[in-house]
């Protein structure tokens, strides 16, 4: 049974494409949240693929919370995609990396200078107490590394943005993936310079010194890139 009218995918970056095709017709409302996908066989079918390329795409669709599964019953759309396009246009543009890296970087310096304004003292000691785990941890520190930028989007306390922060999150690990060796020590001087500035309130210092730090993680990733 042919649920939905698709085309054929015959390039490369089939995954990719598998993705493109399930969120263009998300973005058409021919799938909506809650419905249900068609089988793994019926996909590979309809977009003339194998089956690692539809459950590679599956499985980037479900991390990115586009879908989910049930155990018996099959795969399904998120409801949480009513509330939350960014997502979706993060699956659409995953592996177009500057693209993921300049959204992050348009997201966080928004969400620091308001959060240089909102953030508690509990959210300052939080703070503190990441860069002391990296310090503690600096062979394996990206889960502090995340925790301060949560704590920092979430400090904003604003319900508009707060269906992108998790999907910010999700493209911090898309870059951190990426990074080819760890600089723990650079990583601690950048978080305290951003600590420092929302500690003493001041917008523009933390917008300023996140800047930094992110320039510097995209110049890495990038020009990390180009030596492969």
């Amino acid at each position: 049974m042919q649920l939905y009218q698709v085309d054929s995918v015959k390039r490369n970056s089939l995954a990719q494409q598998v993705m493109d095709q399930i969120v263009s017709l998300l973005i058409s409302g021919k799938l909506k949240p809650g419905d249900k996908l068609p089988s793994e066989v019926l996909l590979m079918e309809q977009l003339d693929v194998s089956r690692p390329v539809v459950r590679e795409a599956l499985s980037s669709l479900e991390t990115l919370e586009v879908i989910h599964r049930k155990p018996r019953e099959g795969t399904f759309i998120s409801e949480k995609i009513g509330s939350g396009p960014f997502r979706t246009m993060l699956a659409i543009s995953i592996n177009n990396l500057p693209a993921v890296i300049e959204a992050r970087m348009t997201l966080e310096l928004g969400l620091v200078t308001i959060a240089a304004e909102k953030i508690t003292d509990e959210e300052l000691e939080e703070l503190a107490e990441t860069i002391e785990n990296i310090r503690r941890n600096d062979e394996d520190y990206g889960m502090y590394d995340k925790q301060f930028h949560r704590i920092i989007a979430y400090s904003a306390k604003n319900p508009i943005v707060e269906g992108m922060i998790e999907s910010l999150l999700i493209a911090h690990e898309k870059t951190d993936s990426l990074i080819k060796y760890r600089e723990p020590e650079l990583t601690i001087q950048y978080h305290t310079a951003i600590y420092e500035a929302l500690k003493k309130r001041d917008s523009i210092e933390a917008y300023r010194k996140m800047y930094d730090h992110l320039k510097y993680v995209r110049d890495k990733i990038l020009n990390g890139q180009e030596d492969l």
